[in-house]
C-alpha cells in the first residue's frame, strides 16, 4: 500500500515539475499586409503555408525563451524568402532555387515585449543572413524555410535569451 502512495506522490510531483518547465510566455504574431511582401511565394497557398510554418516556429521559440508572464507581440512587416522561384514543368509546381548571389533571406519585424502587463522593450528590426548558404547542409537534408528559421533562431536568442536579460 505504501508503494502505491509513493507512486501517486511521485506522479503528482513529476506533473508539477513538468508543468513548471513548460510554463512560458505568450506570443502573438501578426502579418501586416502579406500580399505586399517582397517574396513569400507565388500563390496564396504558398503565402499561407509559409506564414503558418513561421508562426509555428515563432511559437516554439517563445516556449524556449520567454519567461512565464511575458507577452511578445511581433508584427511581420516584410518577408523576402531565400532564393528565387523558377518555373518548372515537373509535378506542376515551381521550384525555389537557392544561390549565393544576393538572394539571401530577409524579414522585417516590429516587436513589443511586456512583462507582467507592463510595457518593456520594443523596436523594429530588419533581419537578414547573407551567409545563409553556409548552414544549409546537403540538398537532401534541407527543411522548408530552413534559412529563415535559423535567422529567427539567432534573432530570438539575441533579443530574448539569457544574454539579452543582462
Amino acid at each position: 500500500m505504501r508503494l502505491t502512495n509513493f507512486h501517486a506522490l511521485l506522479s503528482v510531483c513529476l506533473m508539477v515539475i513538468g508543468a513548471s518547465a513548460v510554463a512560458a510566455g505568450h506570443i502573438q504574431v501578426s502579418y501586416i499586409q502579406p500580399e505586399k511582401f517582397s517574396d513569400i511565394g507565388i500563390s496564396s497557398h504558398d503565402r499561407e503555408n509559409a506564414m503558418g510554418q513561421l508562426t509555428q516556429h515563432f511559437e516554439s521559440l517563445a516556449k524556449r525563451y520567454l519567461a512565464d508572464g511575458q507577452k511578445l507581440s511581433v508584427d511581420v512587416l516584410d518577408i523576402d524568402l531565400a532564393g528565387t522561384v523558377q518555373p518548372t514543368t515537373r509535378a506542376g509546381q515551381d521550384m525555389r532555387v537557392l544561390k549565393d548571389s544576393g538572394d539571401w533571406p530577409r524579414i522585417t519585424v516590429r516587436y513589443t515585449l511586456e512583462t507582467a502587463g507592463k510595457p518593456g522593450r520594443s523596436g523594429e528590426q530588419k533581419l537578414s543572413d547573407m551567409n545563409y548558404m553556409r548552414y544549409m547542409g546537403a540538398p537532401g537534408t534541407r527543411q522548408p524555410l530552413q534559412a529563415e528559421k535559423r535567422m529567427l533562431d539567432e534573432w530570438f536568442a539575441a533579443q530574448f535569451g539569457p544574454a539579452a536579460a543582462k
